[in-house]
């Protein structure tokens, strides 16, 4: 491995802070340290990515679709079945169980001696022992004190194993904690007792601890803490217990929802204002916790030497609490970087015999290194280590250091010559003996080249004077050609499935489920616009990208409560899942700039009786013909009241029962009354597919949307000045042969470089940067503060030649069940022919039916409508085989598979009807 070496200045030893009228240590040194050592040194930005592909390996590692590179320190064992929520050693050193999702599975057991996996668990047929569930929460599993159990938390209660001596599992027995009317236990981290008789439980869903006899599962106590506790540790005869979602509301707190409970909360951001640590008193189990304040977002515990560590992750930094008097007596900045304060998101800590303090960095692909003496004495800073795509867990196994990787080595399960879904994921473990300080100072160097963190990347406008506007400006508040930002997302679909038909970029014919034929007015705007074939969704999923292009982020409480999902998946309606620094919109109003929203990041749908998808079609070419209003007008709407106040609630949000042309109709109306704002978002969602038309149809009524908004803006007085962001909110619905995370993105503009095959290296972050740029508004965490505008995909001069809509060649009404009383649609007749086939084979007839009763339980229409409601890897099949007529087999496979032969899905249990 290449180390580059540097000579770092030593930092302060500390600042002194208030806090909640206490006087508190605040240590800086990490942010001292690296301002110093980023003023040195030209390190790569993300520009420096050039025309890299995700999965490529380069000198300086291999290329991730986050805008990283990874390349970490020490032995790397990659796990080919998932993302690791959470892992724990069992007290011999010799195992390591890891919690595990999105590859089919619950459990991983690794044997640590030989270095590989030995025991996969979970509902699936590669599983080598069933369970009757994949979820897992966000916290544990957890060994008990000999060694000879193991707790893994799932939705209402935990599966308990008895450890066999060579370290697999086996008697899984189900240990269940009720519901509490709507809220679930989701029971986050188990504790045991010292003699290992009693399991200290923190139950997630119900804002509550409780203790249960080891043996029998029997709930003996039961502790009201704060809202949403997580992580906990024993300290004599204390238990210490870290609340996600702070302290419970008081009168004339302003709160917004969390699972049914209203947590303190900032009206304008969403996000939590409050964080504690409740304190139980086991020698007094009848009395009330007591509180502790520290920073937002608490998380991972961890004891030792008379102090509880507590990572904050939405502040970025480390409380110390100090046993003896249960007081924060020390508070240790994480922030890396000096050019942005939050989003490295620390998760993980542990403190080293020698008195080395380690703090995993989740969204910094790091671990900082800092030297600790005692919860008074400030610590300094030594440096960071890299490590693989987001760290998670860390813990030491003798003179080792151990960490686990949520997302491993990224998408890559499959071979580099196979074609690619964002759902191949992986997660890894990292071992590796701690260098001597020396070695960790040389290793932040390369950190930061690996996350792009470049000196004066954020740079602010001195004044406006009389400055040439350009499209992208360089200094934040200098002035723009574009006035109108439209940021146009869709659904789940993958560059090759769009563009793999065109010559001219680097797509695979083979993989193209929705060509020209199907989306013709994309391939039309590809080829006016330009074309971008090497762009990067960096979620897995809705839950996930939506937060990427609002928050340009993934914050750590969704990225760890993908095993479970139900607390809440996207998370509009979760303040838990709000950053602090707020979202794309709030930034634009901090800067003086209009919002108007069109469905995005909504999350509540009200439809009037008849609104079915074909009375909506019909109705859209009525309204079309005649100008008359909508006869079945719905209402979509947001918890978030600063986006609630700029949406426009006439817009539908996600419901695959409604066609994007009545969108866009609804849109129409709106921009000829009331002309554009600065910035203006849309939720198309018609290409997730599921709807009752066939997937080719909703994906060419999608199509059809976007040419049809593109037209009406390009046509108005407000061309001039405007610019169009069409983007996937993920690209998990289908393959790539580059990589999974590859999506089809069009950059719309007179201002646009026409024409042309751009193949630099761009994300959704590059892309809300460039959209920052342009508006003035400020990045919001490390991740866009790092990322390079897209300036290169925009030219010096205007060519203001307007986009014309063009007509569907794939009827908007194939495949549906009963036809609208408006009559089919129709498309040109020399287009005819190329209608994709709704005839299913006689030989496929049965299998289409299991298809078909399968969809009738997927929540995928209605006011109830969740996007990704359905299992991915069932949901890609079915529409592969839509578009296929029913003949051709899934990539890589030898034939058409009933639901449940699917690779990598759920089977229900015996009597479920999921």
């Amino acid at each position: 491995m290449h180390v580059t070496r540097q000579r770092v200045a030593k930092p302060r030893s500390g600042l002194f802070g208030r806090r909640n009228g206490r006087r508190i240590r605040l240590v800086a040194g990490g942010t001292a340290t690296l301002a110093l050592a980023s003023g040195g040194i030209a390190y790569a930005s993300t520009q420096e990515f050039g025309k890299d592909q995700v999965g490529q390996t380069t000198h300086k590692g291999q290329v991730v679709s986050s805008d990283q590179y990874i390349n970490p320190i020490g032995k790397r064992l990659v796990i080919n079945n998932g993302k690791i929520m959470s892992s724990s050693v069992s007290p011999d050193g010799t195992h390591m169980a890891a919690s595990i999702t999105d590859g089919g599975e619950a459990l991983a057991i690794v044997d640590l001696k030989n270095w590989k996996v030995q025991q996969l668990v979970g509902n699936n047929a590669a599983a080598n022992l069933r369970i009757s569930g994949n979820d897992v929460g966000q916290e544990g599993p957890t060994y008990s004190p000999d060694g000879s159990q193991l707790w893994l938390g799932q939705t209402d209660g935990y599966t308990k194993f008895t450890v066999n001596a060579d370290g697999t599992l086996a008697a899984p027995a189900s240990i269940k904690i009720p519901a509490d009317g709507p809220k679930h236990a989701l029971v986050a981290q188990p504790v045991f007792s010292p003699d290992g008789k009693t399991v200290y439980v923190a139950v997630n869903g119900q804002n509550r601890v409780v203790s249960m006899d080891a043996a029998t599962g029997t709930i003996q106590q039961s502790w009201a803490v704060g809202n949403a506790p997580r992580g906990m540790v024993v300290v004599g005869n204390r238990l210490y217990v870290s609340n996600e979602g702070g302290r419970p509301a008081k009168p004339g707190d302003t709160t917004i929802n969390s699972y049914n409970t209203q947590v303190p909360a900032d009206p304008k951001t969403g996000a939590t204002t409050t964080g504690t640590v409740s304190v139980i008193d086991l020698a007094n189990p009848g009395a009330a916790p007591a509180s502790i304040d520290v920073g937002l977002h608490p998380t991972a515990l961890y004891a030792k030497n008379g102090a509880v560590f507590v990572t904050n992750t939405a502040t970025n930094n480390v409380s110390v609490i100090d046993t003896a008097r249960d007081k924060v007596v020390q508070t240790i900045a994480t922030q890396p970087w000096p050019e942005a304060s939050v989003g490295y998101e620390p998760n993980a800590v542990t403190l080293t015999n020698d008195g080395h303090l380690l703090v995993t960095l989740g969204r910094a692909n790091a671990v900082a290194v800092y030297r600790y003496t005692r919860p008074l004495e400030p610590v300094s800073y030594v440096g960071l280590l890299p490590t693989d795509y987001f760290p998670a867990e860390i813990t030491t196994v003798g003179k080792d250091v151990l960490v686990s990787n949520t997302r491993g080595i990224d998408a890559r399960r499959l071979a580099d010559s196979a074609p690619h879904g964002t759902h191949d994921t992986t997660s890894s473990l990292q071992r590796f003996t701690l260098p001597n300080d020396r070695v960790i100072k040389s290793y932040t160097a390369k950190v930061f080249q690996q996350n792009g963190w470049t000196k004066n990347s954020v740079q602010l406008a001195k004044g406006r004077g009389d400055k040439n506007p350009v499209p992208v400006p360089q200094r934040l508040g200098d002035p723009s050609t574009i006035k109108h930002v439209f940021l146009l997302v869709k659904e789940n679909r993958t560059y090759d499935q769009l563009y793999g038909d065109i010559p001219k970029g680097n797509g695979d014919p083979t993989l193209a489920e929705f060509g020209e034929n199907v989306t013709p007015n994309q391939h039309a705007l590809a080829d006016q616009f330009g074309l971008y074939d090497n762009t990067y969704d960096i979620g897995t999923n809705s839950a996930e990208g939506h937060n990427w292009l609002m928050q340009a982020d993934d914050p750590e409480y969704t990225e760890s409560s993908a095993g479970e999902y139900l607390r809440s998946y996207d998370t509009e309606d979760d303040a838990l899942g709000h950053q602090r620094t707020g979202f794309i919109w709030t930034g634009a109003q901090a800067a003086g700039k209009t919002v108007r929203d069109f469905g995005e990041f909504q999350q509540f749908l009200t439809k009037p009786a008849g609104a079915t998808w074909q009375n909506l079609y019909c109705d859209t070419k009525t309204m079309v013909s005649t100008g008359q209003d909508t006869a079945y007008p719905l209402d979509s709407s947001s918890p978030i009241p600063s986006l609630n106040n700029v949406s426009v609630h006439g817009f539908p949000k996600f419901d695959t029962s409604v066609p994007d042309i009545y969108r866009s109709e609804i849109w129409k109306r709106d921009f000829e009354k009331n002309g554009p704002a600065n910035l203006n978002m849309f939720w198309l969602s018609s290409d997730h597919t599921g709807g009752p038309p066939n997937a080719a149809a909703q994906v060419a009524d999608n199509d059809l949307a976007v040419g049809q908004i593109v037209d009406e803006i390009s046509h108005s007085k407000y061309w001039k000045d405007s610019a169009i962001f069409v983007a996937e909110d993920d690209s998990q619905a289908g393959l790539d042969h580059v990589d999974g995370h590859r999506a089809p993105i069009q950059i719309i503009s007179p201002w646009a470089d026409h024409g042309t095959v751009d193949s630099h290296y761009y994300s959704q972050i590059t892309m809300i940067r460039t959209i920052e740029q342009i508006l003035g508004i400020h990045p919001m965490n490390q991740k866009d503060s790092a990322a390079t505008p897209m300036a290169t995909a925009f030219a010096k001069r205007p060519n203001y030649a307007p986009f014309t809509v063009v007509p569907n060649r794939t009827s908007l009404t194939l495949g549906l069940p009963t036809q609208p009383t408006c009559g089919a649609d129709t498309v040109p007749p020399q287009f005819a022919k190329a209608q994709p086939s709704t005839t299913v084979p006689a030989d496929r007839q049965q299998v289409a039916a299991q298809w078909q009763q399968w969809k009738a339980h997927q929540r995928l229409t209605g006011p109830n409508a969740t996007a990704d409601y359905a299992n991915p890897a069932q949901m890609n099949h079915f529409t592969w085989y839509q578009t296929h007529a029913w003949n051709k087999p899934y990539p890589g496979e030898t034939k058409v598979y009933t639901p449940d032969q699917v690779p990598g899905a759920y089977i229900p249990p015996a009597g479920s009807d999921d």
